[in-house]
């Protein structure tokens, strides 16, 4: 088992250079890196200093049931969540899974307004969402998904992990030309179709309404916070432990300078409760 997961971690290596989810851009400083990521590990310490090594099949034991609610709400196989799980997060084992409760690698976006950890990937000090617990992560990769290019896959048969794992490729959620088969080697491997659940046309039907849908109605609107719902033009933002001027300003689309002239801020520091003017 060791050896499996010695593997997987390197795979888990290999993907984290090729994966196309969204980049972050900027800069910050490597003191600011520090500072919000030691506080970040800081206010998960309870949880850190719990922490024991899982293995693919704890992992699997750990997280399916949350992997089927998943599938049946939205449709996506829950042999396809876990697989990603898997992948992305070295059976859990990984800095940002431990840290940052992050699962499947999902960097900061202009709509995320939660805590961030920074970690190199595609760039130097790339700004990734941190959760409450895993099973937020697990809830916002389900809602990552509900994006435009995402769409056709919503249409497929919620037991057809082959399909999926092709279309995520083709939909651009990785480079890596290997991925499908990435992750239906780990599907075949532990057996994660056996929570697949078929259905029948008519739960087809209405669930491909309901989320396609959804998608719809989410073009050419703002997007939202998955979590906390919070619209990206709310003209105040209210400083939270692990803040900083640099992820502030990304989520809400504008430069760290602007964010400072907004506010009369002379220098980098800010601190918990602050209100800051984040609207142009």
């Amino acid at each position: 088992m060791q050896k499996s997961f010695l593997l997987l971690s390197v795979v888990v290596i290999c993907f984290s250079s090729c994966s196309a989810r969204k980049k972050t851009t900027g800069s910050i400083s490597n003191r600011d890196v520090k500072r919000n990521n030691s506080s970040i590990q800081k206010a998960n310490s309870a949880s850190i200093a719990n922490y024991k090594q899982l293995t693919s099949l704890d992992y699997i034991d750990r997280f399916k049931a949350i992997a089927i609610q998943e599938m049946n709400q939205y449709g996506i196989p829950a042999s396809i969540t876990l697989a990603q799980g898997l992948f992305e997060s070295g059976a859990g084992n990984s800095e940002l899974a431990r840290f940052a409760n992050n699962h499947f690698g999902i960097k900061c976006t202009s709509d995320w307004k939660g805590k961030s950890y920074y970690k190199d990937d595609d760039q130097v000090n790339d700004c990734f969402r941190v959760y409450d617990n895993p099973e937020d992560s697990f809830r916002d990769h389900s809602t990552f998904l509900r994006r435009k290019n995402y769409a056709k896959l919503f249409e497929l048969d919620k037991n057809d992990y082959e399909g999926w794992a092709k279309g995520l490729k083709a939909a651009g959620y990785a480079t890596n030309p290997k991925y499908p088969q990435l992750l239906i080697n780990l599907i075949v491997k532990y057996n994660l179709d056996q929570y697949d659940r078929p259905e029948g046309e008519a739960a087809k039907i209405k669930r491909e309404d309901r989320v396609l849908s959804q998608i719809n109605d989410s073009i050419g609107k703002p997007n939202t916070d998955t979590l906390t719902k919070t619209k990206p033009d709310d003209k105040i933002y209210t400083v939270k432990q692990g803040d900083t001027l640099y992820n502030i300003s990304k989520r809400f689309g504008i430069t760290v300078d602007e964010l400072k002239a907004l506010n009369s801020i002379p220098d980098n520091n800010i601190h918990i409760g602050q209100k800051l003017v984040v609207v142009k």
